[in-house]
């Protein structure tokens, strides 16, 4: 039975300012390439990566390819070329998909749901406007034979609206188990529903022409079969994952298992005929392979373990890597020298460019997306790793290839034109002799050796393997010592322990004992309801981190000698999160422990290598020109008696200092929070809302409340309302009140509540200073150089020890010795001063000047009218004040100059707690 035997010109084409449609409308798939290609570069420093990356191929590269090439074999099969006016529309279907793909997108990083919401219904809606214009096309065009294959188009295209309201649901990050039965209902309808179908409808007719051989005869018939029961099975999958029935689901995957297998038997068949030549043929071939695979495993993984969302993070990698972009990149490298065009040689010659190498780079990627799909713990981290970047460039190959084929079919198309404007006959060459576009192009006059390149395949990935080895030698067992003269071997056993994350800021178990030669794989659950942990070994093995609830592998390794591991979280470590992994032997007596101290989880954890940014700033230097000095002076009392405020968590960077910036933890965006100000009687309703990436919470001195609601701790995305009623007078701290306390005040979540006295004179001028300290360090990895753009972060050992960074006023060192407090001579000045800690207080001084009044901890120590200065000629020189502790002191200026004001405590001076005022007459 015949069918296409070799490369077709697509049909005509619609010019529209010298562009072809094809081209115009394929311009999506190469952003959705570059970009692809850009995550995989730098997917360890974007968060929430695997999502990412997942919507990127399967709504952005997938779909917008999906639009383009079955319009595409739409005109082919049916030989009817889309109307010209309807040009237009199909290009608006496509661009609109890709635009409602990133707003997607960006709804899931912001956590907008209305935009997640918006951006479903207008991809279902552009998709399902596709499945019709498909149907359309149909019924005007005369009876074809492939017309099957253009039903199943419009069909698949029906499915991704339905799994786009799965999705936009699913962004409501919904609980258990309605999380993990959306998820795999969304997956089952838009990925083996929508993409299978079409991918499976496209091969029918498209895998005959690739191999070059004419079409299996009972293809027809067998595919009336495959897809229905693939449609079929998408749809009870989804169904039964929907009403979580465990049998339906397994029922549906097994009867998509059987039209894919059908599929793939319809493919060996005709591949027996001639076996495929190059990467388009064996990349195609393998993602029909990874598809039906993976299905199968999802079975039993369901059947076994249920409906949970591991399932699907468990097979994440065959699906997208393994089906979705070997299929596509195999279709693409095929079909786009086909609809590039410039005649048969040209077409030939910009196959040959796109397909070097073709064998071996199939075999690289099967083998690292083999290797990659192991379940944790089967493969050591450093050669995941490895293995990784071999198959990221592997695939990141396909584009200087593409780049290099487009330059030959331009080439040819450039050609063919000069010849035809000169009247003469396009050049061509003999079956099996090489073409005039060929030998002009340098394509390769001989096929390459498969053969060969499977070979130098497999090498390069035993070369990553070999690679991950040698840089983490004892994760695989190899070339290990305890430390002693003997050697201690592999066991090849794995010791496998669960370990829980507490609330209680502890590992349960915080000692494990390992034979020795063991592989450890740990599955940490995090139990802790609010607070994101980690952990972290001094090996390099890491969970990530874990948001409460979620659980995580880490494969610790080969255990020959005493390992620590901590979670990395800023100070959780200090907090005790510390475990132990102690080697034993068979008896149960500890091995290689000489020179390791032992301790359990609350023990001291071991010293962090660390620098202090902040060692060289020079306290004489002005702020970076991107910062904003924050305005001291204090607007009087509102005159409402209730007071909202929502105070939001954001972990942001900010200069505490010139040329040193610290990722800080903040109310509302700045390191120290917004000034509250009331008077007794007034209430305060303030809504606290977490959008950082860990625990917080917020407590106020000023109110007078049980903290076991108010002040609990919340989780990532998570709102409370705390409301008092401010019974007393005085300058009261706020801060957050999540373990450890002193890390989060000291990056930055604190500020000040001030509830006037009773009839607090009128003064000219009033200011507020809230002097806190912090520590900071840079993290080790980026210790090197320092180089510029580096944030330093809280360092929690030398919080410990007592020894800060830097002493400030209202959160950076310097700003007020460059813009300085205004003043006028004979002026009355109020400054209200706050020791927010966590851990200095201060000894306030304007130098020059002479405090009249002085308030302190809601009682005045001395004023012109006090009992104990009936004179009024009684005055103070500081107002003294422990961490948590307030007050103000009032004071005139009979001079025109310039007045530093310190904390008297000279050492916090030197480290930036100093201003000054200036004051003019």
């Amino acid at each position: 039975m015949p069918t296409l035997s070799k490369p077709q010109d697509p049909a005509p084409a619609t010019k529209k300012h010298g562009r072809s449609w094809h081209r115009t409308a394929g311009k999506p798939v190469r952003w959705w390439m570059t970009a692809l290609i850009l995550v995989l570069g730098f997917h360890r420093w974007i968060p929430e990566t695997r999502w990412l990356m997942v919507h990127m191929v399967t709504l952005g590269l997938i779909t917008t390819s999906i639009m383009v090439w079955s319009q595409h074999f739409t005109e082919a099969l049916l030989h009817h070329r889309l109307p010209d006016h309807e040009r237009p529309r199909q290009i608006l279907r496509i661009y609109g998909v890709t635009a409602g793909t990133v707003l997607l997108m960006v709804g899931m990083l912001a956590d907008w749901w209305w935009l997640t919401l918006v951006s479903a219904t207008i991809i279902g809606g552009l998709l399902t406007w596709h499945g019709l214009s498909l149907l359309s096309q149909l019924r005007t065009a005369l009876p074809a034979r492939f017309g099957i294959t253009v039903r199943w188009y419009a069909v698949a295209a029906f499915f991704l609206p339905v799994g786009a309201i799965f999705g936009a649901i699913l962004a409501l990050d919904l609980a258990d188990p309605w999380h993990s039965r959306l998820l795999l209902t969304h997956q089952a309808v838009n990925v083996l529903g929508f993409v299978g179908l079409t991918v499976s409808a496209t091969l029918l007719t498209l895998w005959p022409t690739m191999v070059r051989t004419r079409m299996e005869e009972t293809a027809t018939a067998l595919s009336r079969i495959a897809l229905p029961a693939m449609a079929a099975g998408s749809l009870v999958a989804a169904g039964g994952a929907l009403g979580g029935w465990v049998p339906v689901v397994v029922l549906g995957l097994f009867g998509y298992a059987v039209g894919v297998g059908l599929v793939g038997r319809i493919m060996i068949r005709t591949g027996m005929r001639k076996l495929p030549e190059g990467y388009m043929g064996w990349s195609v071939a393998s993602g029909i392979a990874w598809l039906f695979v993976t299905v199968v495993i999802a079975l039993i993984l369901v059947a076994v373990q249920g409906i949970q969302t591991s399932v699907m993070g468990a097979l994440t990698i065959p699906f997208v890597a393994g089906f979705l972009l070997q299929t596509l990149l195999g279709a693409m490298s095929y079909i786009l020298p086909s609809t590039m065009g410039g005649g048969p040689a040209t077409v030939r010659a910009s196959l040959a460019a796109i397909n070097r190498g073709g064998v071996y780079r199939v075999t690289v990627l099967n083998l690292c997306i083999a290797l990659f799909a192991l379940p944790a713990g089967m493969l050591p981290s450093w050669v995941r790793a490895m293995v990784s970047i071999v198959g990221a460039v592997a695939f990141a190959a396909f584009i200087p290839l593409m780049i290099s084929s487009a330059k030959v079919s331009v080439a040819g198309r450039r050609r063919l034109m000069a010849q035809r404007a000169a009247g003469q006959a396009p050049a061509t060459d003999t079956a099996g002799g090489s073409s005039s576009a060929a030998a002009s192009t340098g394509a390769p006059d001989r096929k390459p050796n498969p053969l060969r390149q499977i070979v130098a395949g497999v090498l390069t990935v035993l070369l990553a393997v070999g690679a991950g080895i040698a840089v983490a030698p004892q994760s695989a067992g190899i070339g290990l010592s305890s430390g002693t003269e003997n050697t201690v071997q592999a066991t090849g056993n794995t010791t496998e322990i669960t370990m829980h994350a507490n609330q209680d800021m502890r590992f349960d178990p915080g000692d494990i004992e390992v034979p020795v030669g063991d592989r450890l794989v740990i599955t940490l659950i995090n139990d802790d309801p609010t607070n994101v942990h980690d952990l972290v070994f001094a090996n390099g093995a890491t969970s990530g981190r874990v948001g409460p609830g979620d659980s995580a592998v880490v494969d610790a390794g080969i255990i020959t000698e005493p390992l620590e591991g901590w979670c990395s979280v800023i100070g959780h470590r200090s907090m005790g999160m510390t475990v132990t992994v102690i080697p034993v032997d068979e008896q149960g007596n500890p091995v290689g422990t000489a020179g390791h101290e032992e301790h359990g989880a609350g023990g001291a954890p071991p010293a962090i290598d660390s620098q202090d940014p902040a060692a060289d700033v020079d306290f004489n230097a002005a702020p970076g020109e991107a910062f904003e000095a924050r305005d001291p002076a204090l607007d009087p009392a509102p005159n409402e008696t209730v007071h909202e405020l929502t105070l939001d968590v954001q972990e942001v960077a900010r200069e505490v200092a010139p040329g040193v910036t610290l990722d800080a933890w903040t109310f509302n965006g700045d390191y120290t929070g917004p000034t509250l100000r009331g008077k007794v009687g007034d209430v305060f309703e303030v809504t606290l809302t977490n959008s950082g990436s860990m625990g917080h919470s917020v407590d106020f001195h000023a109110g007078d409340v049980s903290p076991d609601e108010t002040m609990r701790t919340i989780a990532p995305g998570e709102s409370l309302v705390y409301r008092f009623e401010a019974v007393r007078s005085g300058i009261w701290l706020y801060h957050c009140a999540t373990a450890p306390m002193s890390t989060h005040v000291a990056a930055g979540m604190f500020g000040a509540v001030i509830i006037d006295p009773p009839d607090l004179p009128e003064v000219d001028r009033e200011y507020l200073l809230v002097q806190n300290e912090t520590y900071v360090t840079v993290p080790p990895a980026e210790q090197p150089d320092l180089p510029d753009g580096v944030n330093a972060v809280v360092d929690p050992a030398a919080i410990a020890a007592g020894t800060p960074s830097l002493t400030m006023f209202n959160g950076h060192a310097t700003q007020y010795m460059h813009d300085k407090l205004p003043a006028r001579t004979d002026e009355r000045v109020r400054i209200w001063v706050l020791a927010a800690g966590p851990s200095k207080g201060t000894s306030f001084h304007v130098v020059g000047g002479q405090f009249d009044t002085v308030y302190k901890e809601g009682a005045y120590l001395l004023s012109p009218s006090s009992p104990g200065n009936p004179s009024g000629t009684g005055g103070a020189q500081a107002l003294d004040l422990a961490p948590a502790q307030g007050g103000f002191v009032e004071m005139s200026f009979p001079e025109a100059g310039t007045y530093t004001f310190v904390n008297h405590s000279f050492a916090e001076a030197e480290r930036g707690a100093r201003g000054q005022i200036e004051v003019t007459e």
